[in-house]
C-alpha cells in the first residue's frame, strides 16, 4: 500500500505540473485536476498510514518511554498500541457506512458536464487503510506485551 501511495504521489506531481504548464503556456488547464488532487490526498494518507504504524513512525514523544524500565516501557507501548487499535476501530465503524452510502447512492465529486469522479474508490481506501492499521496496532500490541514477559 505504501509503494502504491508513493507512485500515486508521483502521478499527482506529473498531473499538477502538466496542469500548471497547460495554464501558463496554452491557457488551457487540465479539467478535474483540483478534484483529483482533493480525493488523492485523502487516499494517499490512508494508503501510507499502515506502513507508518508498522514502522513505528507515528509522531510522538519518547522522552517518558526512555526514562522507564524495559518492562514498564513495553507495557506502555502495548497500551499505546491498544488505544491506537481502538481508535482505528472507531474510524472503521464510522467510515464503513459512508462507503456503503457512497456506493449505493453513486456519489460523485466535481461539476456535472465538466468533470466528475466517483467517491467510492477513496472511501474504499479509507476503510481498507483503517482495517490494516487496526491489524498492525494489534500485532504491535501483542509484540509489546510479549516483551513485558521477557524483560
Amino acid at each position: 500500500m505504501n509503494a502504491a501511495g508513493s507512485v500515486w504521489i508521483l502521478l499527482l506531481i506529473l498531473l499538477v505540473s502538466a496542469d500548471a504548464l497547460g495554464r501558463s503556456f496554452f491557457l488551457h488547464p487540465i479539467v478535474g485536476t483540483t478534484e483529483l488532487v482533493t480525493l488523492s490526498i485523502v487516499g494517499i494518507v490512508f494508503m501510507q498510514l499502515p506502513d507508518t504504524v508498522r514502522g513505528g513512525r507515528l509522531t510522538r514523544s519518547d522522552s517518558l518511554l526512555a526514562a522507564l524500565p524495559p518492562r514498564a516501557r513495553a507495557a506502555l507501548e502495548g497500551l499505546f498500541c491498544l488505544l491506537g487499535a481502538a481508535f482505528m476501530a472507531l474510524g472503521l465503524w464510522g467510515s464503513a457506512p459512508l462507503l456503503k452510502e457512497a456506493v449505493e447512492r453513486n456519489h460523485w465529486i466535481g461539476n456535472e458536464g465538466v468533470f466528475t469522479a466517483p467517491v467510492w474508490p477513496v472511501k474504499t481506501l479509507i476503510v481498507v487503510g483503517l482495517a490494516v492499521c487496526l491489524i498492525q496496532f494489534l500485532r504491535l500490541a501483542a509484540a509489546a506485551f510479549r516483551n513485558t514477559k521477557r524483560s
